[in-house]
């Protein structure tokens, strides 16, 4: 990601930035494994929220399924 994000919506160069996961569908969903990863980048002054898409690690997959 870019050091240099601006909002797209009122043009702020402040923001925080966040690591959301979540589950797929069917037996992810099932098993509540975390296999989806996306980096959030909020807008400090709006709020404007944009998602990226990461990648999750099969170690952190299956440490995932048997902490659950």
């Amino acid at each position: 990601m870019s050091k240099r994000w601006a909002c797209p919506k009122c043009g702020c160069t402040h923001y925080e930035v966040d690591e959301i996961t979540s589950t797929g569908a069917g037996l992810t969903k099932f098993f509540n494994i975390q296999n989806r990863k996306y980096t959030a980048v909020t807008c400090r002054d709006c709020s404007y929220t944009e998602f990226y898409k990461g990648e999750t690690s099969t170690l952190g997959n299956v440490l995932d399924f048997f902490g659950n």
